[in-house]
């Protein structure tokens, strides 16, 4: 990470409603960029935390799978509030995908979806691919919802699927990519939120101690970005960031109210993203601990 660029980074990147044009335009921004690179030096750039997010998210997608086109993408895995392949009912078979997904995030705006499938044969344990398919094909519906008040820029779609043609990833759907990658979009939301208040602080010229601490965190987001998604070790590392993270609130919470007052009504509206995945990212830091 080229920490020099962070620092001297002062400008920030205006709202595009259209969620594709405006992460075209931070690609061409910020140039060749590793994962990481895009969180923190993206995540600094967004003008909203709903934006940052978003960039987060997009960089656990290039981890996940590195050859991504340059374009925004969406996982698509969830089907009625689960995770767990048994309650998969979107089936693979012959490169051909039916089903439904029903929270995908910026999936209206998406270029590429990556479908978890299942395509074990009848009387086997679930079994899980990875298809990539393109919106705008045969058999590829996307259905926009409504705005939720958690992040109202980033839009949510329902994915349809009717014999769709896709290309499969190599590597089993699970472990290989639906597992790991809720540990990735801790490491990289974490790692673009963090870059997102470090920029309103140094905006609002909050207390040295403060943006320093900050910048701490993302110096640790930096280490566990280079550990493997599936070791204990690193799990244990990501439950120190958010330690961390959670031990800056109250000390973030008065510096936002001490300056603009839009900067603190978005954080207020948005902050509880990062609470969202905390149950099952307890359970793993539990099992980590466990096995160290």
């Amino acid at each position: 990470m080229p920490w020099q660029t962070l620092l001297n980074r002062h400008d920030r990147l205006p709202v595009n409603p259209d969620l594709g044009e405006g992460f075209a335009t931070l690609l061409h921004n910020l140039g060749c960029v590793t994962p990481f690179e895009l969180a923190v030096a993206g995540g600094r750039l967004m003008a909203t935390p709903g934006l940052a997010f978003l960039v987060g998210y997009q960089a656990a997608l290039r981890m996940l799978w590195p050859s991504a086109p340059l374009s925004l993408g969406a996982l698509c895995a969830t089907e009625n509030r689960s995770l767990r392949a048994t309650d998969m009912q979107t089936r693979l078979s012959d490169l051909r995908v039916s089903g439904r997904k029903d929270f995908v995030t910026a999936g209206d705006a998406a270029d590429w979806l990556l479908v978890a499938s299942r395509n074990e044969e009848p009387g086997e344990p679930a079994r899980l691919s990875l298809a990539v398919i393109y919106p705008g094909e045969p058999g590829v519906r996307l259905e926009k919802l409504p705005a939720i008040p958690l992040m109202p820029d980033i839009s949510h779609g329902r994915l349809f699927l009717d014999n769709a043609l896709c290309e499969l990833l190599a590597g089993d759907g699970w472990d290989a990519y639906v597992k790991p990658f809720r540990t990735l979009e801790d490491i990289y939301v974490l790692s673009a939120m963090t870059a997102w208040l470090y920029g309103i602080g140094q905006e609002s010229e909050w207390p040295q101690s403060l943006q320093l601490r900050l910048l701490a965190l993302l110096a640790g987001c930096a280490e566990v970005s280079r550990q493997a998604p599936n070791t204990p070790a690193g799990h244990v590392l990501l439950g120190g960031l958010f330690a961390q993270f959670e031990g800056l609130k109250t000390e973030v919470d008065q510096a936002l109210a001490g300056g603009p007052q839009h900067w603190a009504a978005m954080w207020q509206r948005d902050r509880a993203v990062m609470d969202l995945a905390a149950g099952a990212r307890g359970k793993r830091l539990a099992k980590a601990l466990a096995a160290t």
